[in-house]
């Protein structure tokens, strides 16, 4: 087999790496800082920060700060077309998940303005073969990632969520084109998220962690930094979220980028998949779509037997009990068995949701929220398993779910059982 690891061509890290931004070989003089118009980025000083370090460097900017918490195909083309307008070096992508999406977009957009967003949206099975290719950027800029949450890990992967508003769906756009050319991991820039964002975005680098160590196309090359990054959200997230400890938010932020170098090249599963198309209709927020469904998942992937199973050649037999065993070892977790040990990991999970605040189940948070009813769930339920099976990270879960399976996933998550099987 031929297999390729990509990741940024540099990443810088560690607390106050920000203020060494001057220091780089910045690609021009000419800057577009893609954020958001909320006011965290602002009010913290992150944008105020960003500037200076440009100025140092001797480089102008032009702000878009139009990006939303779900990037959309209108907001990508318009900074696309201010960074055209301004002749644009470089891009910034500042701040959380979106910004750095929407930024790749606008950057593979102004290079390339005669692309099409149905083309690049198109699914695939195995990214690095594709009917679709996407052309090599850095002919006009380079992209800069500087993240200020610690979750999505977007910083240093080929992803880009972005909805298509002319259609209402989000798509995972995909490409190692469209992975930054420099990351700068500054944890001083994570210190004051609020408790909300710091539990979402926390569980979430766990799937990922959890995801891209049982997938179908890991490696040598990803499982240590799923392992890692694991350990480090198991050890010092609760105390993240309950104290804002800058030593134990250091350590999140970096488990961020380690799963995400991890899933970047051993991709998702079926969780996502879930959690994409339950977030997107519901308006949970992704880290927590994601860990109200993640225990389900888990249970469903750990057998030796299933009845179906991806179709990749470097995955040549079923071991996904064994792969969630191994994570459970890792993690410090006791168990005789496999089976002892998955059980552990499951109950662990359920513990740390507990910890951070997040409910044990779909039908909990929508009691918090006061939104939505059973009836709006079972509704769903007609059209979301189907969306979740077409899904893009569903062909690397290490067990191919059938639609009927994932609907039961849905249904069980939603009462919050997790001893079962199926």
């Amino acid at each position: 087999m031929n297999f390729k690891y990509y990741i940024p061509t540099k990443i810088l890290f560690g607390r106050g790496q920000l203020a060494n931004l001057h220091k780089e070989k910045l690609p021009g003089t000419r800057a577009l800082i893609v954020t958001t118009g909320g006011r965290s980025v602002v009010d913290n000083g992150y944008l105020a920060r960003t500037e200076e370090e440009l100025k140092a460097a001797g480089c102008t900017f032009v702000l878009f700060n139009k990006i939303t918490a779900n990037p959309d195909r209108s907001e990508v083309m318009d900074g696309a077309a201010l960074a055209k307008a301004e002749n644009c070096d470089f891009i910034v992508g500042l701040g959380g998940g979106s910004p750095i999406d929407a930024g790749k977009i606008m950057w593979l957009m102004y290079e390339h303005p005669e692309l099409k967003f149905e083309d690049l949206a198109m699914r695939f099975m195995d990214i690095r073969k594709r009917i679709f290719e996407f052309p090599q950027l850095g002919e006009k800029a380079v992209m800069v990632a500087i993240p200020t949450t610690s979750g999505t890990g977007s910083e240093v992967t080929p992803f880009s969520i972005i909805t298509d508003d002319h259609e209402g769906v989000k798509y995972a756009v995909a490409d190692y084109a469209l992975t930054p050319s420099m990351a700068i991991i500054d944890s001083d820039l994570v210190q004051t998220m609020p408790k909300g964002l710091c539990s979402a975005s926390g569980i979430d680098i766990l799937t990922h962690a959890l995801e891209s160590y049982v997938s179908s196309m890991a490696t040598e090359y990803t499982r240590g930094l799923s392992l890692e990054a694991g350990k480090l959200v198991f050890d010092y997230l609760p105390s993240s979220y309950a104290t804002a400890d800058s030593y134990a938010r250091e350590k999140v932020h970096t488990a961020a980028t380690l799963a995400g170098m991890a899933f970047a090249n051993a991709f998702l599963g079926v969780c996502h998949s879930m959690a994409h198309k339950l977030g997107s209709h519901f308006n949970i927020p992704h880290g927590v779509a994601n860990a109200l469904l993640i225990c389900q998942v888990i249970r469903f992937n750990a057998t030796d037997k299933p009845a179906k199973q991806c179709a990749f050649p470097q995955y040549k037999f079923p071991h996904a009990k064994a792969a969630y065993a191994e994570f459970a070892a890792a993690m410090g977790f006791k168990g005789k068995t496999d089976d002892e040990k998955v059980n552990a990991l499951v109950e662990a999970i359920k513990e740390l949701k507990t910890k951070i605040g997040i409910p044990g189940s779909i039908r909990e948070w929508f009691a918090i929220r006061g939104e939505y009813t059973d009836e709006d769930f079972k509704k769903a339920m007609e059209t979301l398993p189907t969306l979740a099976f077409d899904d893009q990270c569903t062909g690397s879960n290490p067990r191919y779910p059938l639609i009927k399976e994932i609907r039961k996933l849905y249904e069980l998550a939603y009462e919050g059982v997790t001893d079962f099987e199926i």
